[in-house]
């Protein structure tokens, strides 16, 4: 049966990002399943997209061995490569496939909180849970029963509702206009330096996350509680407004929530950063990429007047 693959390459890179946290190494799978795909007897391909996602998913599990071998050796916390939504240079509304990115559990906090599954509850739970497959068809990608399946879905799922991530995830953002009144209020309570305005904001369990992989600095594990991370905001706020007149900021959309992107005074993206929200819409999660290499896919630039 013929079909045309760029049709579902967008899907097979949604899957390949999901299991490796990374978008380079989405995309060199992709093409290797796309390999694949020309060099089967396509004639024989019952279900040409079954078939694509199998590819591609053993494509995931071969690179995860090496991966985690290597993530053994990584210098402090490893976070995915983030994907920004480069058509808005503000908090407008984005567009539906970044929404639809959300839907399908795209925050940073949700993809770092998948990293710490297995590889094969990680693929049992993406494939289920996230991309709809019946446990027969998971099966048949695992090479294992329906009921092994099912139990590694749900071992994953109650390691990820443990670190908060249940049935409901992660709540989407707030209205574009709250989005705006709070982030508003965040940037003032930095600003000010006063703590306890800008603790008023985070949830009590607020996570703040930095991956610098041993490249630039970066604080070496999660910083856990509103007062301790108000304060680490507070500090960091200083550190920004002392070089300001020397960087870039403007807000993105970084992995379908709300963020900013900071370029340093040679023009160089030197960090992107994610909000995560909690349903009462305080601020539950902040997760700073400042590893270079994995800034390095990003191609937008400063937006006109967004000078700090």
């Amino acid at each position: 049966m013929s079909i045309d693959f760029e049709t579902h390459r967008p899907r097979l890179r949604a899957l390949a990002y999901r299991m490796l946290g990374s978008r380079s190494e989405a995309e060199d799978v992709v093409q290797d399943a796309w390999l694949r795909w020309q060099a089967a007897d396509q004639a024989q391909v019952q279900d040409p997209l079954a078939y694509l996602c199998r590819a591609t998913t053993h494509l995931c599990l071969d690179l995860l061995q090496s991966a985690r071998a290597r993530r053994e050796h990584y210098v402090g916390l490893w976070l995915p490569e983030p994907i920004v939504d480069e058509a808005h240079h503000s908090y407008g509304a984005p567009n539906p496939e970044t929404v639809l990115g959300h839907y399908q559990q795209l925050s940073l906090g949700f993809m770092w909180a998948l990293q710490q599954l297995s590889p094969l509850e990680r693929t049992a739970f993406v494939l289920h849970d996230v991309f709809e497959q019946p446990f027969d068809e998971v099966a048949q990608t695992l090479g294992r029963s329906s009921a092994a399946c099912r139990q590694l879905s749900s071992r994953a799922r109650k390691q990820l509702q443990a670190q908060g991530y249940g049935r409901e995830v992660v709540a989407a953002p707030p209205a574009d206009t709250r989005i705006q009144a709070l982030l508003e209020a965040f940037a003032q309570a930095l600003a000010s330096g006063e703590v306890q305005a800008l603790a008023e904001l985070l949830a009590q369990d607020v996570r703040l996350c930095s991956d610098g992989g041993g490249v630039v600095c970066a604080i070496p594990a999660p910083l856990l509680g509103r007062e301790r991370v108000a304060q680490a905001l507070v500090a960091f706020a200083r550190t920004w407004q002392r070089d300001a007149g020397a960087q870039a900021l403007h807000p993105a959309w970084v992995n379908g929530a709300p963020g900013a992107l900071l370029w340093n005074a040679q023009g160089a993206l030197e960090q992107a950063c994610a909000l995560e929200w909690d349903p009462q819409g305080r601020v539950r999660g902040i997760y700073f990429q400042r590893n270079p290499r994995k800034l390095a896919a990003i191609t937008a630039t400063p937006a006109p007047g967004s000078r700090g």
